[in-house]
């Protein structure tokens, strides 16, 4: 006998940031209203939508953007959009704690409720990108969320570039895995254009898994000051959502706000990635050589 569909219709979005949190929140605001008009139940937004992607510089003065998890001003607005629309809505966020500061992201479910915090794994730094001065390693590991509308894994940004992660989180469970992101062009390289090899990556994970990827990016030309001057991004936007296998199924422009949508049966890629075989299949007990961090001296 057939089962009956679990349909999810997930949606990403897409806008610039001013440096404003008010204004930003509000924006986020009224994409999220739009998506759920556009019929999403998990709505993802960018990663540190509050302001301008404040890491081109090293500026202690910068610190004073992050807040505390409890009660965070911007989660408890969003806990009370969710439950007034009933989706599911993961927030980022600077978060400090007492001494530390991490790039995180709250899970609010449907009903308002905080389902839990994901601090961000791996921490890039280079020109342009130096948030190993902001943001300590994440210490939560990689987690699952069970929302009223499916089991999700989340990650941040350069989380999206390593297959571990995408694995770890699906051999927990997660039925579709999301990306919020800030990335764009390369300060010290203006020549150097990371888009097709940054979508094709994340493509991949939805292949070598087979679930649903959505991945949120910003767009517009952000200048920051810096210690040595000015220093500016155009984030390259480009949010989408591909299938389980890989393929794009929605996608944006690099320049244009965007609300994106895209449905999928759950219980279908669930008998597909059963029947296809790459968990079955899987043999960790070689896998040792992944702990390592030069490929020697597996550990026992």
């Amino acid at each position: 006998m057939e089962k009956d569909k679990r349909e999810v219709v997930v949606s990403a979005l897409q806008f610039a940031c001013t440096d404003d949190v008010a204004t930003n929140v509000a924006t986020a605001e009224r994409l999220v209203r739009a998506a759920h008009a556009k019929g999403a139940n998990i709505i993802l937004i960018q990663e540190l939508f509050e302001g301008h992607y404040f890491c081109q510089a090293q500026r202690e003065d910068f610190f004073q953007r992050a807040n505390p998890y409890k009660d965070h001003p911007t989660i408890l607005r969003m806990q009370k959009l969710a439950k007034e629309l009933a989706v599911v809505i993961p927030v980022s966020f600077f978060e400090e704690a007492n001494n530390a500061h991490y790039n995180s992201i709250a899970i609010i479910d449907a009903d308002g409720a905080d389902l839990g915090l994901y601090r961000k794994s791996h921490i890039p730094d280079g020109p342009g990108y130096q948030e190993k001065f902001y943001f300590n390693p994440g210490d939560t590991g990689f987690k699952v969320f069970k929302t009223k509308f499916a089991t999700i894994g989340v990650a941040i940004c350069w989380d999206q570039w390593f297959p571990e992660a995408a694995r770890s989180l699906v051999l927990q469970g997660a039925e579709i895995l999301f990306y919020p992101t800030a990335i764009g062009s390369e300060p010290q390289d203006g020549g150097l254009d990371s888009r097709d090899h940054w979508r094709r990556v994340m493509q991949g994970h939805a292949g070598a898994n087979v679930v649903p990827v959505v991945t949120s990016n910003r767009i517009g030309k952000e200048v920051i000051e810096t210690e040595h001057g000015k220093s500016e991004i155009t984030f390259y936007g480009n949010s989408f959502i591909a299938g389980p296998t890989g393929e794009i199924v929605a996608t944006a422009n690099d320049k244009e706000e965007a609300v994106l949508v895209a449905q999928f049966d759950l219980d279908k890629i669930k008998w597909k990635r059963h029947s296809w075989g790459v968990f079955r299949d899987r043999r960790p007990d070689l896998y040792k050589v992944l702990l390592t961090s030069d490929g020697s001296n597996s550990p026992l």
